[in-house]
């Protein structure tokens, strides 16, 4: 399989349409060549392209920042002596000045196939910017790691975020690439977009079912998506982010598992499989404890679990994160209404909207975990709709069949 920056170092004639235009880059550590050579440096090396700016989404271009809500700053790159500015620091958008300095900005970014990972809500600021400045934006683009299954609620109006770009569901199945195709379709923007495709891409094909398990290193996109596991169950994890409970981070498996001092998993877990069997199909839960270095519950034992996607644990084509958390917050509703589980706090710089709703796009999941008479049918009821719209939908934009 090749990415879109293997096409475009291999190809001349990819190239060409730059030929004389200013070019910037906006990327992270995890825009790598095959060879694990950074876009940046193998750019500059290709000798044909004119490299004039870069920029470093949510985490930096070098990847530095650890959690959210800690911007990076602006720097000057001294080896190849151009600025790098942040998109996740003084701004989320680029600034008219920035978008003075280049005719084209090439996109390199690994995303996770997720509404709430923010390099998708990054990239539909920079295709505004760049209609409202009449610049070009070329996405080189990189594999859904985790394929092309649909899931969750779809953001609903009014909840758009740095964290909801729009009225995606949870899990969309899109490249970023294709994604932008549907940012240009969807917003009705007049830019010249343009996708350098991947090559030999097989997101039907096992084991890796997305990402090419043998083929490619992986780099971690963020500092908390060590493995291609994480990517898998991050459409669910993503929610403990708005709980109490602890989702991994200060452990060597973040957003794999979960837990609280407090927590009961082999009770929880039997709750779990007489709500909702059918939710806990593709994955095995196993019992676990942990004691995070840093953030929730830092230096503190944690009971919990591991969701294990690996080898025989995992089915493709049965998994569902997001149904899975959801079900682990019902059952830990259920068994303890009282249970403080919502984490009232600042959450990509909202201050009046909890967490959970930001991250799942409305009120609907928290309403539906509060509700004690509600069952899983009554949340099937809400997101299936959504996600046989969106299949629908997003059929017009797939670059790859």
């Amino acid at each position: 399989m090749k990415c879109g920056i293997d096409r475009l170092l291999e190809d001349a004639l990819l190239r060409k349409p730059l030929a004389g235009r200013r070019v910037a880059l906006l990327a992270h550590p995890a825009a790598v060549t095959r060879d694990l050579v950074h876009t940046l440096d193998a750019l500059a090396a290709v000798g044909d392209v004119r490299l004039v700016a870069a920029f470093g989404p949510q985490h930096g271009l070098r990847g530095d920042k650890q959690d959210n809500m800690v911007e990076s700053p602006d720097f000057h790159d001294p080896l190849h002596n151009i600025p790098v500015f942040s998109l996740y620091g003084k701004v989320r958008r680029p600034t008219a000045a920035m978008m003075d300095i280049f005719d084209v900005l090439l996109v390199d970014l690994q995303d996770l196939g997720c509404r709430v990972y923010t390099f998708s809500t990054t990239l539909r600021y920079v295709l505004e910017a760049a209609a409202q400045h009449k610049k070009a934006v070329w996405v080189l683009d990189r594999p859904n790691p985790v394929g092309r299954p649909v899931e969750g609620l779809r953001l609903r109006p009014g909840w758009e975020s740095f964290v909801g770009a729009g009225p995606l569901p949870m899990r969309h199945g899109l490249t970023l690439g294709e994604l932008g195709r549907w940012f240009v379709q969807q917003l009705r923007l007049d830019v010249e977009y343009h996708v350098v495709t991947l090559e030999g891409w097989e997101p039907a094909r096992g084991p890796g079912f997305g990402w090419p398990l043998g083929e490619r290193p992986w780099v971690n996109p963020s500092p908390n998506a060590p493995n291609l596991w994480m990517a898998r169950c991050y459409a669910g994890t993503v929610m403990l982010e708005g709980t109490t409970l602890s989702e991994g981070r200060g452990t060597t498996r973040p957003l794999e598992l979960f837990g609280a001092p407090d927590l009961e998993p082999r009770a929880l877990l039997q709750t779990m499989e007489a709500l909702a069997p059918h939710w806990l199909q593709g994955c095995r839960l196993r019992e676990c404890w942990f004691e995070p270095t840093f953030h929730k519950h830092a230096g503190t034992l944690c009971a919990g679990m591991q969701i294990h996607v690996e080898a025989t644990a995992y089915n493709h084509d049965t998994f569902r994160p997001w149904r899975l958390v959801a079900l682990v917050f019902k059952a830990l509703r259920l068994r303890r209404p009282d249970y403080q589980l919502w984490r009232d706090f600042p959450y990509e710089y909202e201050y009046d909207r909890l967490a959970i709703d930001l991250i799942n796009g409305s009120e609907l999941l928290r309403q539906w975990v509060d509700d004690l008479s509600a069952v899983p049918a009554d949340l099937d009821a809400l997101a299936v709709p959504d996600e046989t719209s969106w299949l629908e939908e997003r059929d017009a934009v797939l670059l790859y069949r």
